[in-house]
């Protein structure tokens, strides 16, 4: 998605208050709506990669989710589906199960509506180069060993915090 693309631009209950490209809502830092799917293989683990240096939004660093923004008009789930196949590199996958929707807001100007889905990927992945510098499947154990040792995406970190949470309770 390039910085022309438009988006929805949304109020503090996820109501849709105007729409404006991409790149003039990320540098207004204007409240949006945006998708995270965990992404599962079929021993489920757990899909994890470092996004790449061109990221226009946490460069290098590294998620636990796959996503990304929603495009104006667009559904959440519609989003969560295209997201995930684009990210993964695949194409017919199964629609992407709903958990919950929250709001990010790191209150340094970063605020957006995330949903948060799950979907398992028994298809063999290739990733999208220009989104993703590398990746691997990992268990929830290794996935938990990392967390402190390797610098996440503050978005995807608050999720997953959220998703552990959300699957304990």
């Amino acid at each position: 998605m390039s910085a022309d693309e438009i988006l929805d631009v949304v109020d503090e209950h996820d109501q849709i208050i105007g729409q404006l490209p991409r790149g003039e809502v990320y540098t207004r830092g204007l409240r949006h709506r945006c998708v995270f799917i965990q992404a599962r293989d079929a021993e489920g683990r757990i899909f994890v990669h470092r996004r790449t240096a061109t990221k226009l939004v946490f460069p290098s660093l590294y998620d636990m989710f796959v996503g990304g923004v929603v495009g104006a008009g667009e559904t959440y789930d519609a989003a969560a589906l295209r997201e995930a196949e684009e990210e993964l590199g695949v194409s017919g996958l199964p629609k992407p199960d709903f958990l919950f929707k929250f709001l990010y807001d790191d209150g340094a100007g970063n605020s957006w509506w995330s949903a948060v889905y799950e979907v398992r990927c028994a298809l063999p992945v290739q990733p999208q180069t220009e989104e993703v510098a590398w990746h691997a499947f990992v268990t929830e154990d290794e996935l938990r060993t990392r967390l402190p040792e390797w610098e996440w995406v503050p978005d995807g970190l608050a999720a997953y915090e959220r998703l552990v949470a959300h699957r304990a309770g």
